[in-house]
């Protein structure tokens, strides 16, 4: 909760907060106040556990309510995505003639959202509520208020109907994943041997793509460990060898873009847990940045988020779709197996079968949404991990930092290089699909 104040302190510190009592537009208007909100969902979802595919689920219906608000707010200039998302029918229209802040409601409305879909709900009251009183003691009119607080609620409660019909309360009663010790099969991985994640997501309602499998991959390399010029085998080995000499450069590049929300750490008889943020956190945080730098506007920035947000929901669906078709076991079960008892790949093994890669999968899929806001050739600075203590990485696009992901599992030890390789191109289809299909800003 104390993250909620230090977040409204630093916003009021970066907009000159001063005494005046009439100046509530220019913090509302500012599009750092949306990217710090969207980062204080990030600092819920990551203290709370959240596996990257369920906080992909978090960020889209969160950001869709926002922009919602948005488009209705700035109707010349953005298309609602009633008619557009899958089982998104209709959204609340603002009462005519009534004077509506849709910036800040838009935020309450992401909220709104982020506090239902996020377990524990009222995570973000706090937050909320320090933001109520902030544009309250900056002179916005209690007139004002009440109907921007109304509005965002009624499209606040529109967009959470939606949400529970996307098939999520009913995977959680799903059956669980079988594990079957067979060769070249997935199996629980040290040190936690957590059971599969989330096996039934392939089930989950998609935004934009017409079902799970409408982009299914090729089958991965048949297992073969005995033939040394086998496909697999060469796989396997370059894993090792890479792993058995990496260069800081690659361990930098692996540790940067590992994601790893939940790292056990284990030293003798002492384990102990270590937070990031996962894979899509870090997407969004790339989005704050990439606003910032090309001087977006507020309803902008809502609209790089949202695209960003609904490609890698729909990219994790097309990817968990394939990895328990395949169940494809991971490098370092079968290296620990067949070759060396003693290896450990560079980063920690995820629990869930190895093909395809989440990671490069959403990576790709968001550098598509992002590169149709911003344009090819974007250069930027991700300073997003300097919080865990890891330096800032430069890229020339969005899609050199995707490319940049496939080496990063690869050097991590935990996806074999074609896999990255294939999921590149199949979350490449995801973000082209939803670049096509949606049509959002007029």
């Amino acid at each position: 909760m104390r993250l909620a104040f230090i977040a409204v302190a630093a916003l009021c510190f970066a907009i000159a907060c001063t005494e005046k009592k009439n100046d509530y537009k220019q913090i509302t208007s500012d599009p750092f106040l949306y990217s710090k909100t969207v980062k204080e969902l990030n600092n819920v979802v990551m203290q709370n556990n959240f596996p990257p595919i369920i906080a992909s689920r978090n960020y889209v219906y969160a950001n869709i309510a926002a922009y919602e608000v948005i488009a209705a707010g700035n109707p010349q200039q953005y298309q609602s995505l009633a008619g557009q998302l899958n089982g998104l029918t209709t959204v609340p229209a603002p009462a005519a003639g009534l004077e509506i802040d849709f910036n800040f409601a838009s935020i309450l409305a992401f909220c709104q959202l982020g506090e239902a879909v996020t377990f524990p709900e009222g995570s973000m009251k706090d937050y909320v509520d320090s933001l109520k009183k902030l544009v309250k003691d900056h002179g916005m009119p209690g007139k004002v208020f009440r109907n921007t607080v109304a509005y965002a609620d009624s499209v606040g409660k529109s967009i959470l109907a939606w949400s529970k019909k996307d098939n999520y309360a009913q995977t959680r009663t799903a059956s669980k994943y079988a594990v079957l010790d067979s060769p070249g099969r997935w199996i629980p991985t040290p040190p936690m041997y957590a059971q599969a994640l989330e096996p039934h997501w392939r089930e989950i309602r998609t935004m934009v793509m017409d079902s799970a499998n409408q982009f299914t991959p090729p089958p991965p390399p048949k297992f073969d460990i005995t033939n040394k010029q086998s496909k697999y085998y060469q796989e396997v080995m370059a894993v090792k060898n890479a792993g058995d000499s990496l260069t800081d450069e690659q361990k930098h590049i692996a540790e940067f873009w590992d994601d790893l929300g939940n790292r056990l750490n284990v030293s003798g008889h002492i384990m102990f847990m270590t937070k990031k943020f996962s894979p899509p956190g870090h997407w969004m945080n790339i989005v704050g940045i990439a606003a910032q730098k090309a001087k977006s506007d507020y309803a902008t920035t809502v609209y790089a988020y949202t695209k960003t947000a609904i490609a890698m929901f729909d990219a994790f669906i097309q990817c968990w779709d394939e990895k328990f078709r395949s169940n494809y076991a991971r490098p370092e079960t079968v290296i620990n197996k067949y070759i060396d008892q003693n290896w450990v790949p560079y980063l920690q093994t995820p629990p869930f079968p190895e093909y395809t890669c989440g990671h490069s999968t959403v990576s790709s899929a968001s550098a598509e949404a992002l590169t149709s806001v911003f344009g090819d050739n974007f250069a930027y600075t991700d300073t997003s991990e300097l919080e865990f203590g890891i330096k800032n990485r430069s890229f020339t696009s969005f899609r050199q930092a995707a490319e940049e992901n496939n080496w990063a599992r690869f050097y991590g030890g935990i996806h074999f290089h074609n896999s990255c390789l294939v999921s590149t191109e199949h979350g490449k289809k995801v973000g082209i699909l939803v670049n096509q299909r949606l049509k959002m800003k007029k």
